[in-house]
């Protein structure tokens, strides 16, 4: 009896490298352009003469704009050229942010961070699809990993550069320069490479999929939901916390907004280049060991940040303070690999960017839509190191639900 022959894996596409490069610059500018507005927010408070609960209304209505375009953005990108989509919403969100610094109202500003949503939407639900189309499921994890690494460093540079502009110019002049890198970058997307979808699932994948048997096949797929779950309590948090954060470094501890914007930009970047790699790495491991294991690495992650969250508040010396926010940070970041690899593993090709795009507007939606606005209530009724405090809990609470997502996996494929 002869041994049986081993499939070997599809070798990634061979622009992959080009592709991921553009599109992980994207999505750092993408994260730049976002977290501009935080550093620069009281500034913008100052001037406008808003409360926290108005400021908050600033974040609340970007994501609520950017959820609910995601959807349709996924449905496009299941059905027309990927590229398109990405080089114009990079382009629109771009010209957006310059126009921001335009803004002499509030209802201006309000507007123009609406078009930013819009832009992003055209993006971030497609991105992660042509990903997919160009690596192998062994390696993505890792290549996802690469990918939202911009996360941090593009809220690090958002941070770092709104803070010296804001201090250095004004607010105004913030914006002005975020928009620039996205308009060059929208043109070399346009000549990006358009994979095929589901190039490398095999010849048995689902490449062409009727959207109501797609739409009821993921309403019976309970790994998504607990994925989706777990993630949209983490962005609640998290969102909330990355909006406020700079503020509450300068209101309850003291510092310059500059000082506040670089060191939160630096922890950030320090800790979410680490946290991301190594789960990418850690994450990939755990799935070969089992389906679903890089879900339940996550799970723990979050469980173990919940605490240090409020501990971190409670630290009144800066040096300890920030040591408290990396490490909280490093576990919240080992997640963005694996949740993002187990959405696009979990679905047909043929469904892959409208799920992303179903994901993105629940975890906005319930997510970091409101929690910008609600923890600036709870801080106008006691204050930020309360509402951060309090913000720990849906982190406990996500973990707990990418534990039950890692043991859902296990029946995706069954």
């Amino acid at each position: 009896m002869s041994p049986p022959v081993a499939v070997a894996s599809p070798a990634a596409a061979p622009n992959s490298t080009y592709a991921l490069f553009i599109l992980s610059l994207i999505n750092l500018v993408n994260y730049l352009d976002r977290y501009i507005v935080t550093v620069a927010l009281p500034h913008i408070q100052r001037d406008f003469q808003l409360d926290n609960t108005q400021a908050g209304l600033l974040g609340s209505f970007f994501m609520v704009v950017f959820m609910l375009a995601s959807p349709i953005s996924g449905f496009l990108g299941d059905r027309v050229p990927r590229r398109f989509l990405v080089a114009g919403g990079v382009l629109l969100w771009s010209l957006a942010t310059g126009a921001s610094g335009l803004a002499s109202t509030f209802a201006a500003l309000m507007v123009a961070r609406a078009c930013v949503g819009i832009g992003e939407a055209g993006y971030g639900a497609v991105a992660p699809s042509i990903i997919s189309d160009l690596f192998p499921r062994e390696q993505r994890t890792r290549v996802l990993s690469v990918f939202y690494i911009a996360i941090p460093v593009g809220a690090a540079a958002g941070y770092g550069l709104g803070g010296w502009l804001s201090n250095a110019y004004s607010w105004h002049v913030a914006f002005y320069a975020g928009g620039v890198p996205g308009i060059i970058l929208a043109v070399m997307a346009f000549f990006m490479p358009e994979p095929q979808r589901g190039a490398m699932d095999g010849p048995d994948a689902q490449k062409k999929l009727p959207f109501l048997v797609g739409l009821k096949g993921l309403g019976r797929n309970p790994a998504f939901w607990w994925t989706t779950s777990g993630y949209t309590l983490m962005t609640f948090s998290i969102g909330g916390l990355a909006f406020w954060l700079p503020s509450f470094l300068v209101n309850e501890r003291g510092m310059a907004l500059d000082r506040a914007g670089f060191l939160s930009g630096a922890v950030t970047a320090l800790a979410g280049l680490t946290g991301t790699m190594a789960g990418g790495w850690l994450g990939d491991r755990m799935d070969q060991r089992m389906p679903g294991g890089g879900l339940r690495l996550s799970g723990v992650g979050l469980l173990l940040a919940a605490p240090l969250m409020v501990l971190a508040v409670k630290v009144s010396a800066h040096a300890p303070m920030f040591a408290i926010i990396f490490m909280a940070q490093f576990l919240i970041f080992l997640n963005s690999g694996p949740i993002n690899a187990a959405i696009v593993n979990g679905v047909p090709p043929a469904f892959r960017a409208f799920a992303m795009g179903l994901n993105v507007l629940f975890i906005h939606m319930l997510g970091d839509a409101l929690s910008p606005t609600v923890i600036g209530k709870l801080a106008d009724v006691s204050s930020l190191a309360v509402a951060i405090q309090v913000n720990a809990i849906p982190v406990l609470l996500g973990g707990l639900a990418l534990l039950m997502a890692g043991k859902a996996f296990r029946h995706v494929n069954d």
